[in-house]
């Protein structure tokens, strides 16, 4: 596990490429799939950290999602501010607030 810096771009070069990553599917504990992250420009920041998630703890519960936010980093704070900006932190503080858990597939190339 990575120890988050204060820069998302920083933090973005300690974890694994996603270079042969399509997507990742975001599935409820029902199996639905209730988001997806595309690999393209303007969301592979996120599709590295939601990936990164899924790796160190397998799914993305509230322990999960309060350290994805700090991976996050200056980017959470302005989700906080502007919600509805930033749909892939506003979903881990919906888990950290007490939202089901989410279980990450990831779809290769």
């Amino acid at each position: 596990m990575i120890t988050p810096t204060a820069s998302f771009k920083d933090n973005l070069q300690l974890m694994p490429s996603v270079e042969n990553l399509i997507r990742i599917d975001l599935t409820n504990p029902a199996g639905d799939i209730v988001a997806s992250i595309e690999n393209q420009p303007g969301k592979q920041g996120s599709l590295v950290v939601y990936q990164y998630l899924k790796q160190v703890f397998g799914t993305i519960d509230a322990k999960a999602a309060a350290h994805g936010m700090e991976v996050f980093a200056e980017h959470t704070q302005d989700a906080k501010k502007r919600p509805g900006a930033h749909p892939n932190i506003d979903r881990l503080l919906d888990i950290v607030e007490g939202s089901d858990a989410l279980d990450v597939q990831l779809v290769h190339a």
